[in-house]
């Protein structure tokens, strides 16, 4: 017969009221975003702490989502270049990630392990390191001003590739050799066989390249210099410094952050469980 422990009372509160104070610490800066951006720009440089917008305005709001706006600044749009440019990306990397961890962690060919050293020794160079090389590249194709400039230096990483290898690493050889038994090929393998098994691996790198795709600053900021294809830390970048020409507002700049997050907040949360998890549930019958 086992006997269940139960915590003392005491901890158990102490610990509940430890985990408030946490909670309410990671959520006060989110609800301060979201009370600011329903101020007036007067309210919100006298009280930037308050809760209550006093008077309560929704005329920021009007300006992100493009009801009303002011020059050279365009929400909307700003808003598509991003959606469009971080989804480009995630299917890009995630293909292309896992293509290469498959070949390093499955193929056989010279050189295999120097290639992998060399692609996880690229994990030590900090991107900005990389942003002037990056800049003269894509200046001398001619990609600059241009979303192909933006999307094809950074379509594939060496993280994401790391991540998948070892997700590949879990897969049974079994299952790919009873593939190539029916007459499988190496890509057919891959796709059909290899893939659905590493399906969290899948999601967990879905996730993680959208997220710093849709976050992307320093690269997006020296790959283009066209208002029109700003993205939203960009235009954000450029409107909270003025070089739009348009005096500092707090509510604007904060609604439009708000608007930049809620996108990743929905993701995360719908996705949680398998970006937390990393368990493989395929197997080989005997």
């Amino acid at each position: 017969m086992t006997v269940v422990r139960q915590t003392p009372l005491p901890r158990r509160v102490s610990g509940y009221v430890l985990l408030i104070i946490f909670a309410i610490i990671f959520i006060g800066p989110f609800l301060i975003q979201l009370a600011t951006s329903f101020k007036t720009p007067d309210d919100a440089a006298s009280n930037p702490l308050s809760l209550i917008p006093n008077p309560f305005s929704v005329e920021a709001w009007k300006q992100v989502l493009g009801i009303t706006g002011i020059a050279n600044v365009d929400f909307p749009r700003w808003l598509g270049n991003t959606a469009f440019i971080a989804i480009v990306l995630t299917v890009g990397r995630v293909f292309l990630d896992s293509l290469a961890a498959y070949a390093l962690a499955r193929l056989q060919f010279p050189g295999r392990k120097l290639v992998f050293l060399l692609v996880i020794g690229t994990l030590a160079v900090p991107n900005v390191v990389l942003l002037i090389p990056r800049f003269l590249v894509i200046k001398e194709l001619g990609l600059y001003n241009s979303y192909g400039g933006m999307i094809l230096p950074i379509i594939a990483d060496a993280g994401g590739i790391f991540i998948m290898r070892q997700f590949f690493l879990q897969v049974p050889v079994a299952l790919e050799e009873a593939a190539r038994i029916d007459g499988a090929s190496t890509f057919r393998t891959y796709w059909s066989v290899v893939l659905p098994v590493v399906r969290p691996g899948l999601l967990t790198l879905t996730i993680l390249s959208f997220q710093s795709s849709w976050n992307e600053f320093s690269f997006f900021l020296v790959a283009n210099s066209d208002p029109n294809k700003y993205t939203l830390p960009v235009g954000l970048h450029q409107l909270t410094t003025g070089s739009l020409g348009s005096t500092p507002n707090f509510p604007l700049n904060m609604g439009a952050a708000l608007l930049a997050t809620i996108p990743l907040a929905i993701i995360f949360f719908i996705f949680q469980r398998h970006f937390t998890g990393g368990q493989l549930s395929g197997g080989v019958k005997g």
